[in-house]
């Protein structure tokens, strides 16, 4: 099983550049049996965001901006530990880097253009109040002899 699959795709024919991601491995928390102690299952991988070029520049000013409180120096970086094999978590770790990379280059959403409520609606609501108001009033007790 070596060699990583397939290119991880961001957005339209942008994807993660290979040669820019910077994986660690580490001994996953929590329980296990004895291969646990021996095995780096937990997957880090970073990605410098500030000074890469697979990103057209629109699309990195904007995920700068979004992930700042996520980058430590430019690098984003992302975990993952909740498989059993490194494999993967790596797999994980990589689509939740383009999932990420992705939202944060987003387009930001149109601006919502104001519109009238129609006069036919308020005229609706007002008459189904004033209907409302006569069939409480007639409940009231003060007409009973």
């Amino acid at each position: 099983m070596d060699g990583m699959p397939g290119p991880y795709p961001v957005r339209g024919s942008v994807s993660l550049p290979e040669a820019e991601l910077m994986w660690r491995f580490s001994r996953s928390s929590g329980p296990g049996g004895q291969h646990v102690n021996t095995s780096d299952s937990q997957v880090e991988l970073r990605f410098d965001l500030a000074r890469t070029r697979a990103l057209p520049e629109v699309w990195k000013q904007r995920a700068l901006e979004r992930l700042a409180g996520r980058l430590v120096g430019g690098v984003v970086t992302v975990r993952a530990s909740e498989h059993r094999s490194q494999w993967r978590n790596r797999e994980a770790a990589a689509v939740r880097l383009a999932a990420l990379l992705a939202e944060a280059t987003a387009p930001p959403p149109r601006p919502r253009r104001p519109t009238r409520v129609p006069r036919g609606i308020n005229e609706r609501r007002l008459r189904e109040k004033k209907q409302r108001s006569e069939t409480k009033r007639g409940r009231s007790a003060r007409d009973w002899g």
